[in-house]
């Protein structure tokens, strides 16, 4: 419940027990809101969905002119 008021300031790794994990971001099925990589959400990390990954993104090459 506390964790964050003395975790490391960069790259905190999590507790070290506990039965849930965070997902950060959204997913292809998930409302607009919830796409922010900001955002959290729980899961167990005992199952799996087809929104749990990520995704490698590339800039498209600039239009010939």
């Amino acid at each position: 419940e506390n964790y964050y008021t003395n975790s490391p300031l960069k790259n905190p790794k999590g507790p070290d027990t506990g039965a849930w994990g965070v997902l950060r971001g959204g997913s292809w099925n998930f409302n607009p809101g919830d796409l922010r990589a900001a955002v959290r959400h729980f899961y167990n990390p005992a199952l799996t969905f087809n929104g749990n990954g990520f995704r490698c993104v590339s800039g498209f090459p600039a239009a010939q002119q």
